[in-house]
């Protein structure tokens, strides 16, 4: 590990992509949502915000770096 990689720290939030579980649909959205994410195709509610983390209705397919 570089001293680079020591002194600055990984985030800890990432975006993912989310399946809509009614239609299908991926979808791009951050893990740590403050706002609620509904399906663009669908309008179903994928992501709802819980105050840290959010909580995550869909299926996660990729974590995205």
């Amino acid at each position: 590990m570089s001293s680079w990689e020591e002194l600055i720290p990984r985030p800890r939030s990432h975006f993912i992509r989310v399946r809509c579980p009614d239609c299908g649909n991926e979808q791009i959205t951050f893990d740590r949502a403050t706002t609620e994410v509904s399906c663009s195709v669908c309008g179903a509610k994928l992501v709802e915000p819980r105050g840290g983390k959010a909580k995550i209705l869909g299926e996660i397919v990729a974590v995205l770096d």
